[in-house]
């Protein structure tokens, strides 16, 4: 396979050559078009390349979304090292111990992300950094900084292999030490491949950015729209005030976020029929993608396919696609979310049951193939995550799947959202469809709580008005055993997002233990 077609920067010289004069991002107010970010990330590639003894083969990218931060990622591809997002906002030790991890020996840092570099790089001080925003009159606050010069740039970008690494991502560990996942040219190379042929994104195309660029579907929107020579518009928090005159007004078509984005629009008025009609994809991942919510934004966007999209880090963003039909996926679902769909061509599965051994339509996730990262950075973590099975190595999910009739994958369940209370198993994602049914419900999420007699339910909930507690008790026990229904019903104003935008579950069952306690 010859460099320009495996190569993740490929992607973004597809695009160079289609628009080369058309925006590549557009960021708050400000734009950078393929030429220039081209431009621009060879000259500093070069000057990088020139401060150091050895080629780094990570480079860190401390930046906040925006402009810089994505001329850092291109900046990084061209030098032939591994991408290393870190976020200026994330605790220093924590942002250290990443870099530790994935061997990062340049960092390439906006203002703001300079301004943690003392303490960053206070036991590493030969480290090189590269201003992101090559401001000649930038402050030098710690390591070795890198002077961009024209005479240093790069004529082409650095040949890589497909099995060279090219992003490092890290995903949060169960000891709260973070997990880093190498993501190579060759998982991304077979990944777009599968994309190019499922969708028509053309040079026309916006895509939105509503992802921090440490996760990983931020990748998607941003390659897919490099390899169309679209241009990718980072959305502002503020624009969901108004998000249907925000998406008219930059030229939308394309939307990709977490589900809970849904409910969020929808509170502030945005999700009218016929309010998003500029959309032509509407792509949801991240967590469970209701089919309540589904049915209202293709309402909402009338002339958009929405499609919800399923995949972990270790698999290279996402694995499964499915295309929402009103007549078809709530019947082929599960508790009212919809299904996550076939795998990717050229993937392949086995589902195990409970006790680790193959069943034929439901169980465990597992799978294997060109999209699945070679094992963590750290050897440790392996266990529990990767298997060994029929002469192959998987990647155990941990998610609880069904195959239905049709090829589909269909999401019942954490495998870790199991809980038991007083003998029983409870799936926590039925018990949350159940709730949503109760009138006047508009988000439900159980948790387990411990306490000194074992495990109790606790429901989070957000209504216009608080509902009564023998409402809920009522609906639940026409599908739930008496002692499983829970007896402790929260009204909250909304649910707790995390970073990524997915409901913060930990932060909800933290909370219900402090209730508990309490009572």
């Amino acid at each position: 396979m010859d460099a320009a077609d495996h190569a993740l920067y490929a992607r973004f010289l597809r695009g160079l050559a289609r628009a080369p004069e058309r925006p590549a991002v557009r960021s708050g107010g400000q734009t950078v078009t393929y030429a220039e970010a081209h431009r621009t990330a060879l000259r500093q590639a070069g000057s990088l390349l020139h401060a150091t003894a050895e080629a780094p083969t990570a480079i860190g990218v401390l930046a906040a979304k925006g402009i810089p931060a994505y001329q850092g990622i291109l900046t990084a591809l061209c030098a032939g090292a591994a991408v290393v997002p870190l976020r200026p906002d994330f605790p220093v030790a924590r942002t250290a111990e990443m870099m530790r991890a994935a061997g990062v020996t340049a960092v390439i840092a906006d203002a703001q992300g300079r301004r943690l570099l003392p303490e960053l790089l206070a036991d590493r001080p030969d480290t090189v950094v590269l201003a992101a925003d090559d401001n000649p009159e930038r402050e030098h606050t710690a390591g070795r900084p890198v002077v961009v010069d024209e005479r240093h740039a790069l004529s082409e970008p650095r040949p890589v292999a497909p099995d060279d690494t090219a992003y490092v991502l890290f995903t949060s560990g169960s000891t709260g030490r973070p997990k880093g996942v190498p993501l190579s040219h060759g998982n991304f190379a077979h990944y777009f491949q599968v994309l190019d042929t499922r969708y028509d994104f053309t040079a026309e195309d916006v895509f939105t950015q509503t992802f921090d660029l440490n996760f990983d579907c931020s990748l998607f929107d941003m390659f897919s729209a490099w390899g169309a020579g679209a241009s990718i518009a980072r959305i502002p928090p503020q624009a969901y005030r108004d998000l249907p005159a925000h998406l008219t007004e930059q030229g939308v078509t394309v939307w990709f976020s977490t589900p809970s984005s849904i409910a969020l629009v929808r509170r502030l008025g945005g999700l009218r029929p016929g309010s998003l009609p500029t959309l032509r994809w509407s792509l949801f991942a991240g967590e469970a993608l209701k089919c309540a919510d589904t049915d209202d934004w293709q309402r909402a966007a009338p002339a958009s396919f929405v499609e919800n999209l399923y995949g972990p880090t270790e698999l290279t963003v996402t694995v499964t696609a499915h295309r929402w039909s009103p007549e078809v996926s709530p019947v082929v679902g599960a508790n009212g979310v919809v299904p996550i769909g076939p795998l990717h061509k050229g993937l392949d599965h086995v589902l195990l049951d409970t006790d680790g051994r193959p069943h034929p339509d439901t169980g465990e996730l597992c799978i294997t193939g060109p999209q699945m990262a070679g094992r963590y950075l750290d050897p440790s973590d392996d266990h529990g995550r990767f298997l060994d099975h029929d002469g192959r190595c998987w990647y155990r999910t941990g998610d609880r799947v069904r195959l239905a009739p049709g090829g589909d994958l269909v999401y019942l369940g954490r495998m870790d959202a199991q809980v038991q209370v007083q003998g029983w198993r409870v799936e926590l994602a039925e018990v949350d469809h159940a709730l949503q049914a109760c009138e006047g419900v508009d988000e439900a999420v159980t948790v387990g709580a411990t306490t000194g007699a074992g495990t109790e339910l606790v429901v989070f909930y957000t209504a216009a008005a608080p509902v009564p507690p023998a409402r809920f008790a009522t609906l639940l026990r026409a599908t739930l055993p008496d002692g499983v229904v829970p007896r402790h019903y929260h009204h909250i104003a909304e649910l707790p997002l995390n970073s990524n935008r997915k409901t913060d579950r930990r932060a909800l069952t933290a909370r219900a233990d402090e209730i508990l306690a309490g009572t």
